[in-house]
């Protein structure tokens, strides 16, 4: 039953998260009330967001939706990100982690208020330092914890003006780069319960597929209320799960 329920967690919070991030508030805490500890937890989502990440990536790929030209240049720094908040997770308490994520997403938030910026646009991604930054610093939060890491990213791409379907699959990169580093430290570590992490791993990735699907279906100008009500979702629960 557990398993079952851990799969289906992976197929509703990776379809959300492909969408709009903050699957990552779905898929944890529904592990955590089944008794899985902090880190394995983590480490599941990490492992499974790996795979899922890539696969949803790669369809766009194949569908000519991204190229690979102004994508693979993200890696390193995601990657990095990743691998240095996976090392320093363990010297940080839960409730630390919880407020660096509130922190991030209501500067999200508010600054989303202020970036006119809309996934109408459909510029080409080339390398910057703003980019590179902001890359490298949500990898890291990604490696450390982890919910909210998809919003982040896509508000991110909203501020360097490229399309939504593009922004999706760039984040499935970036996703898949800081989870990648993330999930080595985690298995290195011993922290995972692989039977219980297979069947998430099964979920997410059909839930990455119907998100790309989907993705490819929105209108821009939906995006951004729907990347402000998943925000503020995610703010709230954040704080409950603090309290």
């Amino acid at each position: 039953m557990d398993l079952l329920c851990i799969f289906l967690t992976g197929v509703i919070a990776t379809t959300l998260g492909t969408l709009a991030g903050g699957g990552g508030l779905i898929s944890l805490p529904v592990m955590l009330l089944l008794g899985l500890p902090v880190h394995s937890a983590i480490g599941a989502n990490k492992v499974s967001n790996t795979v899922s990440s890539f696969s949803a990536f790669f369809y766009l790929l194949r569908h000519k939706n991204i190229s690979l030209k102004e994508s693979l240049w993200i890696i390193p720094f995601s990657l990095t990100g990743g691998i240095t908040g996976g090392v320093i997770a363990s010297a940080l308490q839960a409730e630390n982690l919880t407020m660096i994520a509130v922190i991030l997403l209501v500067f999200a938030l508010t600054t989303s208020f202020f970036n006119k910026s809309t996934f109408e646009h459909d510029q080409t991604l080339k390398k910057s330092g703003f980019g590179a930054a902001g890359l490298y610093g949500i990898g890291i939060y990604d490696g450390l914890f982890g919910p909210g890491q998809g919003t982040l990213m896509l508000y991110l791409f909203s501020w360097l003006k490229v399309s939504y379907v593009k922004a999706v699959g760039l984040v499935r990169l970036a996703t898949f780069s800081s989870c990648f580093g993330a999930a080595v430290t985690y298995i290195a570590a011993g922290h995972i319960i692989w039977p219980l992490t297979i069947a998430l791993l099964a979920g997410s990735f059909l839930g990455a597929q119907a998100g790309v699907r989907l993705a490819k279906r929105m209108k821009p100008s939906r995006v951004k209320p729907l990347l402000r009500i998943v925000t503020a979702i995610l703010i709230i629960q954040l704080i409950i799960d603090r309290v």
